[in-house]
This record gives C-alpha cells, sequence and structure tokens, in this order.
C-alpha cells in the first residue's frame, strides 16, 4: 500500500512579505506620516500652515513626525530668516519619489474605500 502525504503533513515555505515593503508600510503607516507628506505635495508648508492641513494633529506629534520624515530623508526644513524668522517643510527628492505611489494609493482608495462620512482630507 503506497503512503499518501495528507495536504496537512506537506511542508509549506511561510509566506513573507518583502522586507522594503515591509519597512515602507511600517513608516509611512505611522499614523500621520502619509498625510504630512500628502499635504506637502501642493507645495511648501510652514509648521502652522501644517497644523491646519493635518486637522487632528497635535503641535507635539506634528513636530515629531517632521522630526522622523526629515531624518528619513523624506522633508527637508529650511529655516528663512526674517524678521520674522520662519520654517518651511518641503519634499526633497526621495518625497517627491512617493508621488506615484501616493496617486496610486488615492485612485485606488477612491475606486474600492467607502468615504466614511467625509468628502476629502487637507490633501
Amino acid at each position: 500500500m503506497e503512503d499518501v502525504a495528507s495536504e496537512s503533513d506537506v511542508q509549506h515555505e511561510p509566506r513573507v512579505c518583502d522586507g522594503a515593503l515591509t519597512r515602507a508600510f511600517g513608516f509611512l503607516g505611522k499614523r500621520w506620516n502619509g498625510i504630512i507628506i500628502g499635504t506637502l505635495t501642493s507645495g511648501p508648508a510652514g509648521f502652522s500652515e501644517l497644523r491646519r492641513g493635518v486637522t487632528g494633529i497635535s503641535d507635539s506629534v506634528l513636530s515629531e513626525r517632521l522630526t522622523e520624515l526629515a531624518k528619513a530623508g523624506l522633508v527637508q526644513r529650511e529655516v528663512q530668516e526674517g524678521p520674522p524668522i520662519s520654517v518651511q517643510y518641503t519634499l526633497t527628492k526621495a518625497g517627491l519619489g512617493l508621488l506615484p505611489a501616493m496617486e496610486a494609493l488615492t485612485s485606488w482608495a477612491a475606486e474600492n474605500l467607502p468615504a466614511e462620512g467625509s468628502e476629502g482630507g487637507p490633501c
């Protein structure tokens, strides 16, 4: 009599997501990061402009996220001499490189996810 292995006996390689994709979603999926980047697609913005554009974010969290985005090389912080002294945030070349992916995600969400009562966001 032949030994027939059942499906449960067959060893399968575990499914593993690509490491780069995991890092991308880990970083961009962090609350507010994607929204801040999306808001900056319209051009440079000061801290107050970003705070108004990213509804619901606190000053301390916005400051923390902007620091993270700058360390990651996606956002550039530029101090403009005054008076008054101001700070502008703009997307770097790496940040601008995210735009096609952001546009594709926006189109996909518009077609596949319910609006949940809002007609749009800050970006």
